[in-house]
């Protein structure tokens, strides 16, 4: 009898403990054990600080001090989300002479922004706004008059749980201690410097590039700009900053030290003790108010980081015997800090963040799902909340660039700045991929946080938006159906003359107006009949051969190499998406198998592989979904500070960054209506993944 009872108890034991929720994830074990750790000048392993709005990078002494020496890996950035600039334009170009008209048989000419191929006035115009306005670079702050080969003993640490850099070196021979910071709401970064080496601080600023991508530094146009010191006093400073009719500001506070004006855009503070801070503040207009000391930067940063960290989502890859799990989870952890001191600004983010300059400093719209979908899903929608704003200001100018091609509603530009002009571009000016974003975005927003506030807030934009998509497409009367066509699609490699139903732009248009019905609905209005039609009339993905086609007229997409490079976007109609009526399931499966197995990994972008991993998951593939997560390519590199290599140009390449989070929150947390717990990740006992705070997508 007792033998019975032990054995009955035992089990009612194991049972129990088998139904006893698990101990949350130590989230400062999981966060510090993924802190980059720096040892030598290796300028792809660059450190920056930031606040989502402003961020600055810095090399392995803790400041900008070899800005040149990194100027070809990941770039000494000071950058903002106000810090614009444009060259003069004597010319006195027109945004109207980049327009070329094109006729895509809708019964109305399309007058399209453009680059043009003979070189005269109406192409110089178009350089000349789609270099104009681009981002600047704000300053350099490092060490004055310091090699390279005279700094040893390298010992950096990017303290992400604290959301600061301590960086430990020896030059000279003397020891060095830098502690870097930036300040959470303000655009300014503080440093904190112990030595007996008596190393002085060099402030500079260059005059901007204008170049497509590189650091935005030109230090040989000495004369063509200027830095006025207005205010001094002990241990404090304020620099105008002239570049033609760009004007901003730039506070410095000191302490130790001394400062003194060297040359027409050089600064120097030197130290008159071992232990001096420096607090520089960046900012578009006079200062009105104090900056905070360094100790009080430093405080309010680490509240910060800690705050972030405890508040959003979080996944524990420590019990998964998989050897790819460590990466993984640094990946996710890295990426998590990048997106949240780079891509959280009222702005949208350039693909580069606020590192260094891609396509001018400009931002590409189709890119911002990419960045910021991750936010809601990892629960800090209102990091995504705060950039979604831009919309309202970006509404004229998209609502002016519909009116002009002749449709209803708004058209969202692609490439763009703040002003919301859009630059002409041979391809991005026929993209469409960008325009039901804000939908999702704003309904990622509000799944997360559901409320009538919300709903008014978006609801006309969401429904214009939606309005300009039913204008769009055409109808086909001879085959009952709805078309959509003079565009080139999210795979970049088709023309706009030439292509007719791309398949992702279809799964796309159907999923964007279904939610603007629901938003209809929510907001107790009557559904829109016209768009129901649609909807309903939509043209299905094409196949050929029970694999789908890059677009209904590209045939030869499974023999021709154009067709297999770039984005595999097909497999983003159920991925990106959940599955519709226009897909087959049978189908969308041998496309993947074909995809995964043929496609030219080596010609792809850092988002195609998170955008494969979903397909996979949703698919049932969650091996395949890891496999393509993980895969060996140059492109889908992750650098010491988690940054996604690209190549020589693009050495960070942040919708990679957010492509990982977001696949890996569907990976866990599924879609609506999955039936399967951590549905991306095998059930062999190798992937034991603990998460918490995703949110499941749609």
């Amino acid at each position: 009898m007792n033998k019975r009872f032990a054995i009955v108890s035992a089990t009612l034991f194991i049972l129990s403990a088998c139904t006893q929720p698990l101990p949350p994830i130590d989230r400062e074990a999981l966060v510090t054990r993924n802190n980059p750790v720096v040892e030598r000048l290796d300028t792809l392993a660059s450190l920056s600080v930031g606040n989502g709005r402003f961020a600055c990078t810095v090399d392995a002494t803790g400041l900008q001090t070899f800005p040149e020496h990194y100027r070809n890996g990941v770039p000494l950035g000071t950058q903002s989300q106000w810090g614009w600039h444009s060259f003069a334009n004597p010319a006195y170009y027109a945004f109207a002479e980049t327009l070329r008209d094109y006729d895509f048989g809708r019964g109305h000419t399309e007058p399209y922004t453009v680059q043009f191929d003979e070189w005269d006035r109406r192409q110089r115009a178009a350089n000349w706004y789609r270099v104009n306005p681009h981002r600047l670079h704000l300053g350099i702050i490092g060490f004055d008059s310091l090699a390279p080969n005279e700094i040893d003993d390298i010992r950096q640490k990017l303290d992400l749980w604290n959301g600061q850099i301590d960086s430990r070196f020896t030059a000279r021979g003397q020891e060095v201690a830098v502690t870097t910071v930036c300040h959470p709401e303000q655009d300014m970064i503080a440093a904190d410097i112990r030595t007996a080496a008596a190393l002085p601080i060099v402030i500079r600023f260059p005059y901007p590039t204008g170049r497509h991508s590189d650091d935005g530094c030109d230090w040989t146009k000495e004369w063509w700009h200027r830095s006025d010191l207005i205010e001094k006093t002990d241990g404090h400073a304020v620099i105008r900053r002239t570049l033609d009719k760009t004007v901003y500001y730039v506070v410095l506070d000191f302490t130790g030290a001394t400062l003194a004006q060297t040359g027409r855009n050089r600064f120097v503070l030197t130290p008159k003790a071992d232990h001096y801070t420096l607090e520089a503040g960046f900012l578009a207009d006079m200062p009105a108010t104090p900056q905070p000391t360094f100790d009080a930067t430093l405080a309010a940063a680490n509240d910060y980081w800690k705050n972030y960290w405890k508040t959003g989502a979080a996944v524990d890859f420590g019990d998964c015997t998989d050897p790819r799990a460590r990466e993984l989870e640094r990946r996710v952890v890295l990426s998590q800090y990048l997106l949240g001191i780079q891509c959280a600004g009222d702005y949208p983010p350039q693909e580069t963040g606020l590192t260094y300059n891609s396509w001018f400093g400009k931002f590409h719209m189709e890119m911002l799902w990419w960045h910021e979908a991750q936010f809601a899903l990892w629960g800090r929608e209102h990091l995504l909340a705060r950039t979604l704003e831009w919309y309202a200001s970006a509404e004229p100018a998209a609502r002016e660039i519909a009116e002009r091609q002749g449709f209803d509603g708004i058209r969202w530009m692609k490439m763009t700045d703040p002003s919301g002009l859009e630059a002409p571009s041979s391809i991005g000016s026929f993209l469409i991929w960008q325009q039901p974003h804000l939908i999702y975005l704003a309904e990622l927003v509000y799944r997360a946080n559901p409320s009538d506030a919300f709903l008014k807030k978006y609801y006309d934009l969401v429904q214009e938006t939606a309005t300009f998509m039913a204008s769009f497409a055409t109808y086909d009367e001879t085959n009952d159906r709805y078309t959509l066509k003079g565009i080139i699609p999210a795979q970049e490699t088709l023309r706009p003359e030439e292509t007719v139903n791309p398949p992702f732009e279809l799964a796309y248009w159907h999923f964007g107006l279904t939610v603007a019905q629901r938003w209809r609905e929510r907001m107790d209005q009557p559904r829109n009949p016209a768009w129901d039609t649609i909807i309903a009339k939509l043209s299905p993905l094409a196949a050929k051969d029970g694999l789908y086609l890059a677009a209904e007229t590209a045939e030869e997409t499974y023999s021709e190499s154009r067709f297999t490079s770039d984005h595999m976007a097909v497999l983003g109609a159920v991925g990106i998406l959940p599955a519709s009526q226009l897909v087959r399931e049978d189908w969308m499966h041998e496309t993947f198998d074909w995809i995964y197995n043929n496609w030219n990994w080596d010609q792809t972008w850092g988002w195609d592989y998170p955008m494969t991993a979903m397909n996979a998951v949703r698919m049932g593939e969650p091996r395949k979904a890891i496999d393509a997560l993980m895969m060996d390519k140059r492109t889908n590199t992750y650098l010491t500070n988690g940054h996604n290599y690209q190549n020589e140009q693009l050495r960070c390449y942040l919708p990679g960054n957010g492509g990982l989070l977001t696949a890996v929150a569907l990976m866990c947390a599924g879609w609506d209506g999955c039936e399967v717990e951590t549905p991306g990740f095998p059930k062999d006992g190798t992937w034991d993944v603990r998460w918490e705070g995703l949110r499941p997508m749609p």
